[in-house]
């Protein structure tokens, strides 16, 4: 439940961070939450975790 727990509040973080805060900033957030997810999809064994976080992997690596 750790893993899922960080996720959440992970994504917390950004929705907050939304709008407000400098992109450069938010584009962090992403970035540590791929590895958070990774723990969340392995704990999970989840197709569908895993599929979400192969998408977000793909899309912040397409950010700059």
């Amino acid at each position: 439940m750790d893993e899922t727990d960080a996720v959440l509040r992970r994504l917390e973080r950004i929705e907050r961070l939304r709008g407000a805060a400098q992109p450069g900033v938010v584009l962090d957030e992403l970035r540590l939450l791929v590895p958070e997810a990774e723990a969340w999809a392995r704990a999970e064994g989840d197709a569908r975790a895993r599929a979400a976080v192969q998408k977000l992997r793909k899309e912040s690596e397409g950010m700059q």
